[in-house]
């Protein structure tokens, strides 16, 4: 059985991208981090996106294309064009990638069945999603990407109304101060 993991980077304050919407705070140009997230999303054969984080990973589908690539970020986006993307949005009219589906609604129980079957794990983005995963007691583990910034307010990582119990599983510090936490969810908090 595949396992739900709610991936996203987020400051240290807890928000996933500033009162503007900018997130560049969590776009270092660290190798070794790179290598690391690229090692960890190579793990995912499905991820699920709302339309808004969908818009922002697509960038992936075509930077190969762009002049002097690092090659962690051509690993990256190599790994990202392989994965089968589902995108939930009510007004995305087509995919802008490959191996890229369209639902027009987030449901449970179609996310169930892709969780029953054998194959590699998937990752849901986005806190707004995530919060409809995590409701319906979808989310296996949270991988947190935590920088080392605090950003004062946004757009959270965890929305209202979310309550946990967690069990550590693994944490990697980097010399850049970002640490990398993946939690087990054992269940709503009490």
């Amino acid at each position: 059985m595949a396992k739900l993991v709610y991936v996203m980077n987020t400051s240290l304050d807890g928000y996933t991208e500033d009162k503007q919407g900018r997130f560049d705070w969590g776009l270092d140009g660290d190798k070794e981090l790179h290598a690391e997230i690229c090692e960890l999303v190579s793990y995912f054969g499905t991820c699920l996106y709302g339309r808004k984080m969908y818009d922002k990973m697509v960038y992936w589908e075509t930077s190969h294309t762009l002049p002097d690539q690092s090659q962690y970020l051509l690993d990256f986006a190599s790994k990202w064009q392989a994965a089968e993307k589902i995108v939930y949005s009510k007004t995305l009219a087509e995919p802008c990638s490959a191996r890229t589906k369209i639902e027009r609604t987030f449901d449970p129980g179609a996310v169930r069945r892709l969780k029953a079957n054998p194959g590699p794990d998937m990752a849901i983005e986005g806190p707004e999603l995530a919060w409809q995963a995590i409701h319906a007691g979808l989310v296996d583990e949270l991988l947190m990407i935590v920088h080392p910034v605090v950003v004062g307010g946004g757009k959270r990582f965890f929305p209202d109304g979310v309550r946990l119990e967690l069990e550590l599983v693994e944490q990697r510090q980097f010399r850049n101060g970002v640490m990398v936490l993946r939690y087990a969810v054992r269940g709503p908090s009490k």
